[in-house]
Protein backbone atom coordinates (compact mmCIF):
# COMPACT_ATOMS: atom_id res chain seq x y z
CA UNK A 1 0.00 0.00 0.00
CA UNK A 2 1.15 3.52 -0.79
CA UNK A 3 1.63 5.76 2.23
CA UNK A 4 -1.43 7.86 2.96
CA UNK A 5 -1.41 11.63 3.30
CA UNK A 6 -2.76 13.33 6.42
CA UNK A 7 -5.71 15.71 6.13
CA UNK A 8 -7.35 17.98 8.68
CA UNK A 9 -10.49 20.14 8.71
CA UNK A 10 -10.01 23.39 10.62
CA UNK A 11 -13.20 25.31 11.44
CA UNK A 12 -13.06 29.07 11.82
CA UNK A 13 -16.17 31.33 11.70
CA UNK A 14 -18.63 29.76 9.29
CA UNK A 15 -21.87 27.84 8.99
CA UNK A 16 -20.36 24.32 8.70
CA UNK A 17 -21.84 23.99 5.20
CA UNK A 18 -18.44 23.09 3.75
CA UNK A 19 -18.06 20.24 6.24
CA UNK A 20 -21.52 19.00 5.27
CA UNK A 21 -20.36 18.97 1.63
CA UNK A 22 -17.29 16.96 2.62
CA UNK A 23 -19.48 14.42 4.43
CA UNK A 24 -21.88 14.32 1.47
CA UNK A 25 -19.29 12.27 -0.44
CA UNK A 26 -20.67 9.24 1.44
CA UNK A 27 -18.93 6.10 0.09
CA UNK A 28 -16.44 8.31 -1.75
CA UNK A 29 -15.31 9.74 1.58
CA UNK A 30 -14.89 6.25 3.01
CA UNK A 31 -12.86 5.31 -0.06
CA UNK A 32 -10.54 8.26 0.46
CA UNK A 33 -10.14 7.54 4.18
CA UNK A 34 -9.59 3.81 3.55
CA UNK A 35 -6.94 4.14 0.85
CA UNK A 36 -5.53 7.63 0.51
CA UNK A 37 -5.86 9.91 3.54
CA UNK A 38 -6.01 9.82 7.31
CA UNK A 39 -8.29 12.43 8.88
CA UNK A 40 -6.09 13.63 11.73
CA UNK A 41 -8.05 16.71 12.84
CA UNK A 42 -11.72 17.72 12.69
CA UNK A 43 -13.70 19.08 15.62
CA UNK A 44 -16.81 17.24 14.45
CA UNK A 45 -15.43 13.95 13.13
CA UNK A 46 -12.16 13.34 15.02
CA UNK A 47 -11.45 13.28 18.76
CA UNK A 48 -8.38 15.55 18.59
CA UNK A 49 -8.21 18.76 20.59
CA UNK A 50 -5.04 20.40 19.26
CA UNK A 51 -3.98 21.07 15.68
CA UNK A 52 -1.42 18.42 14.63
CA UNK A 53 1.16 18.26 11.86
CA UNK A 54 -0.60 17.43 8.56
CA UNK A 55 -0.07 17.38 4.83
CA UNK A 56 -3.29 19.18 3.85
CA UNK A 57 -5.40 21.53 5.97
CA UNK A 58 -8.93 22.26 4.75
CA UNK A 59 -9.84 25.54 6.45
CA UNK A 60 -13.51 26.52 6.57
CA UNK A 61 -14.74 29.96 7.57
CA UNK A 62 -13.23 33.40 8.02
CA UNK A 63 -11.23 34.56 11.04
CA UNK A 64 -12.74 36.75 13.74
CA UNK A 65 -10.08 39.32 14.69
CA UNK A 66 -11.59 39.79 18.17
CA UNK A 67 -11.16 36.07 18.88
CA UNK A 68 -7.54 35.55 20.00
CA UNK A 69 -7.96 31.77 19.90
CA UNK A 70 -9.01 31.81 16.23
CA UNK A 71 -6.13 34.09 15.23
CA UNK A 72 -3.68 31.86 17.04
CA UNK A 73 -5.12 28.66 15.54
CA UNK A 74 -5.04 29.87 11.92
CA UNK A 75 -1.37 30.81 12.31
CA UNK A 76 -0.67 27.45 13.93
CA UNK A 77 -2.45 25.73 11.04
CA UNK A 78 -0.10 27.42 8.57
CA UNK A 79 2.96 26.40 10.58
CA UNK A 80 1.92 22.75 10.83
CA UNK A 81 0.54 22.16 7.30
CA UNK A 82 2.31 21.57 4.00
CA UNK A 83 -0.73 22.72 2.00
CA UNK A 84 -3.45 25.09 3.23
CA UNK A 85 -6.75 25.10 1.35
CA UNK A 86 -9.27 27.92 1.80
CA UNK A 87 -12.41 25.79 1.74
CA UNK A 88 -15.44 27.81 0.66
CA UNK A 89 -16.26 31.46 0.06
CA UNK A 90 -15.85 32.61 3.69
CA UNK A 91 -12.28 31.32 3.98
CA UNK A 92 -11.30 32.57 0.52
CA UNK A 93 -13.04 35.94 0.27
CA UNK A 94 -14.97 36.55 3.48
CA UNK A 95 -18.34 35.96 1.83
CA UNK A 96 -21.28 37.06 3.95
CA UNK A 97 -19.14 37.34 7.11
CA UNK A 98 -17.75 40.59 5.66
CA UNK A 99 -21.24 41.98 6.24
CA UNK A 100 -21.20 41.14 9.94
CA UNK A 101 -21.68 44.01 12.34
CA UNK A 102 -21.36 42.08 15.58
CA UNK A 103 -24.03 42.18 18.23
CA UNK A 104 -24.41 38.43 18.79
CA UNK A 105 -26.04 37.81 22.15
CA UNK A 106 -23.16 35.80 23.61
CA UNK A 107 -20.24 37.61 21.89
CA UNK A 108 -21.37 41.14 20.88
CA UNK A 109 -17.78 42.28 20.31
CA UNK A 110 -17.28 39.80 17.44
CA UNK A 111 -17.66 42.24 14.57
CA UNK A 112 -14.53 42.01 12.38
CA UNK A 113 -14.07 38.96 10.13
CA UNK A 114 -11.41 38.54 7.45
CA UNK A 115 -10.54 35.79 4.95
CA UNK A 116 -7.74 33.52 6.12
CA UNK A 117 -5.46 34.88 3.38
CA UNK A 118 -5.33 38.22 5.21
CA UNK A 119 -3.46 36.52 8.05
CA UNK A 120 -1.54 33.62 6.47
CA UNK A 121 -0.27 32.44 3.11
CA UNK A 122 -2.83 30.20 1.39
CA UNK A 123 -1.85 27.65 -1.25
CA UNK A 124 -5.20 26.95 -2.86
CA UNK A 125 -8.74 28.31 -2.95
CA UNK A 126 -11.69 25.96 -3.32
CA UNK A 127 -14.45 28.57 -3.45
CA UNK A 128 -18.27 28.48 -3.69
CA UNK A 129 -20.82 28.49 -0.88
CA UNK A 130 -20.40 25.68 -0.20
CA UNK A 131 -18.07 23.87 -2.63
CA UNK A 132 -19.64 20.80 -4.17
CA UNK A 133 -18.97 17.43 -2.58
CA UNK A 134 -17.32 16.18 -5.78
CA UNK A 135 -14.99 19.19 -5.93
CA UNK A 136 -13.81 18.60 -2.35
CA UNK A 137 -13.29 14.90 -3.11
CA UNK A 138 -11.30 15.69 -6.24
CA UNK A 139 -9.03 18.18 -4.47
CA UNK A 140 -8.27 15.59 -1.78
CA UNK A 141 -7.49 12.99 -4.45
CA UNK A 142 -5.33 15.39 -6.45
CA UNK A 143 -3.43 16.42 -3.33
CA UNK A 144 -2.73 12.74 -2.67
CA UNK A 145 -1.54 12.16 -6.25
CA UNK A 146 0.58 15.31 -6.19
CA UNK A 147 2.33 14.14 -3.02
CA UNK A 148 2.37 10.35 -3.52
CA UNK A 149 1.68 9.59 -7.21
CA UNK A 150 4.01 8.71 -10.06
CA UNK A 151 5.31 11.35 -12.46
CA UNK A 152 2.37 11.17 -14.90
CA UNK A 153 -0.15 11.33 -12.06
CA UNK A 154 1.64 14.30 -10.52
CA UNK A 155 1.51 16.14 -13.86
CA UNK A 156 -2.25 15.63 -14.23
CA UNK A 157 -2.86 16.55 -10.59
CA UNK A 158 -0.84 19.75 -11.05
CA UNK A 159 -2.91 20.64 -14.15
CA UNK A 160 -6.15 20.12 -12.21
CA UNK A 161 -5.01 22.15 -9.20
CA UNK A 162 -3.28 24.97 -11.10
CA UNK A 163 -6.34 27.27 -11.56
CA UNK A 164 -7.26 26.79 -7.89
CA UNK A 165 -3.67 27.64 -6.90
CA UNK A 166 -3.76 30.77 -9.07
CA UNK A 167 -6.79 32.18 -7.22
CA UNK A 168 -4.87 33.18 -4.03
CA UNK A 169 -2.60 35.34 -6.19
CA UNK A 170 -5.62 37.53 -6.99
CA UNK A 171 -5.96 38.46 -3.34
CA UNK A 172 -8.74 38.06 -0.79
CA UNK A 173 -11.36 40.28 -2.38
CA UNK A 174 -13.74 39.46 -5.20
CA UNK A 175 -16.22 41.97 -6.59
CA UNK A 176 -19.17 41.78 -8.93
CA UNK A 177 -17.01 43.74 -11.35
CA UNK A 178 -14.81 40.63 -11.67
CA UNK A 179 -17.68 39.02 -13.54
CA UNK A 180 -17.45 41.77 -16.15
CA UNK A 181 -13.68 41.46 -16.56
CA UNK A 182 -13.18 37.70 -16.34
CA UNK A 183 -16.45 36.32 -17.69
CA UNK A 184 -18.61 38.70 -19.70
CA UNK A 185 -15.75 40.58 -21.39
CA UNK A 186 -14.23 37.23 -22.36
CA UNK A 187 -17.45 36.05 -23.98
CA UNK A 188 -17.86 33.25 -21.43
CA UNK A 189 -21.16 34.21 -19.76
CA UNK A 190 -23.94 31.77 -20.64
CA UNK A 191 -26.67 33.66 -18.76
CA UNK A 192 -27.31 30.93 -16.20
CA UNK A 193 -28.14 33.39 -13.41
CA UNK A 194 -26.10 31.54 -10.76
CA UNK A 195 -24.34 34.77 -9.79
CA UNK A 196 -27.63 36.56 -9.13
CA UNK A 197 -28.98 33.63 -7.13
CA UNK A 198 -25.80 33.50 -5.02
CA UNK A 199 -25.68 37.20 -4.07
CA UNK A 200 -26.63 37.50 -0.37
CA UNK A 201 -27.61 41.18 -0.66
CA UNK A 202 -29.31 40.98 -4.09
CA UNK A 203 -26.79 43.31 -5.69
CA UNK A 204 -26.80 41.22 -8.88
CA UNK A 205 -29.81 41.06 -11.18
CA UNK A 206 -30.27 39.48 -14.59
CA UNK A 207 -31.09 41.90 -17.40
CA UNK A 208 -31.43 40.76 -21.01
CA UNK A 209 -29.80 37.48 -20.08
CA UNK A 210 -26.68 39.02 -18.50
CA UNK A 211 -25.82 39.95 -14.89
CA UNK A 212 -26.06 43.58 -13.84
CA UNK A 213 -24.17 44.57 -10.68
CA UNK A 214 -25.31 47.39 -8.42
CA UNK A 215 -21.93 48.57 -7.18
CA UNK A 216 -23.44 50.61 -4.33
CA UNK A 217 -25.08 47.49 -2.90
CA UNK A 218 -22.15 45.13 -3.53
CA UNK A 219 -20.33 44.13 -0.32
CA UNK A 220 -17.43 42.49 -2.22
CA UNK A 221 -18.03 39.15 -0.56
CA UNK A 222 -17.05 37.14 -3.64
CA UNK A 223 -20.16 34.95 -3.67
CA UNK A 224 -21.19 35.78 -7.24
CA UNK A 225 -17.70 35.38 -8.68
CA UNK A 226 -16.88 32.07 -7.04
CA UNK A 227 -20.29 30.56 -7.80
CA UNK A 228 -19.98 31.36 -11.51
CA UNK A 229 -19.16 28.10 -13.34
CA UNK A 230 -16.84 29.98 -15.72
CA UNK A 231 -15.08 32.46 -13.46
CA UNK A 232 -11.77 30.60 -13.30
CA UNK A 233 -11.91 28.91 -16.67
CA UNK A 234 -8.63 27.13 -17.41
CA UNK A 235 -7.25 25.61 -20.59
CA UNK A 236 -4.84 23.58 -18.41
CA UNK A 237 -7.82 21.54 -17.25
CA UNK A 238 -9.97 21.63 -20.39
CA UNK A 239 -7.16 20.34 -22.60
CA UNK A 240 -6.69 17.31 -20.36
CA UNK A 241 -10.26 16.81 -19.21
CA UNK A 242 -10.56 13.22 -20.41
CA UNK A 243 -7.22 12.17 -18.91
CA UNK A 244 -8.05 13.79 -15.57
CA UNK A 245 -11.53 12.23 -15.52
CA UNK A 246 -10.08 8.80 -16.26
CA UNK A 247 -7.48 9.27 -13.52
CA UNK A 248 -10.16 10.15 -10.95
CA UNK A 249 -12.29 7.17 -12.00
CA UNK A 250 -9.29 4.85 -11.75
CA UNK A 251 -8.23 6.10 -8.34
CA UNK A 252 -11.77 5.86 -6.97
CA UNK A 253 -12.21 2.41 -8.47
CA UNK A 254 -9.32 0.73 -6.68
CA UNK A 255 -7.03 1.28 -3.74
CA UNK A 256 -3.38 2.30 -3.91
CA UNK A 257 -1.12 -0.54 -4.91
Amino acid sequence: MVEKITVGHVHMSGCTGCLVSLADNYEGLFKILDDYADLVYCLTLADVRHIPEMDVALVEGSVCLQDECSVREIKETREKSKVVVALGGCAAYGNITRFSRGGQWNQPQHESFVPIGDLIDVDLYLPSCPPGAEAIRNVCLMAYLLLRGDESQKALAAAYLKPLMELPKRGTEACGCDLMVDVINQGLCMGCGTCAAACPVRAVSMQAGKPNVDREMCIKCGACYVQCPRSFYSFDVVGQFESISELIATVMGKGGQ
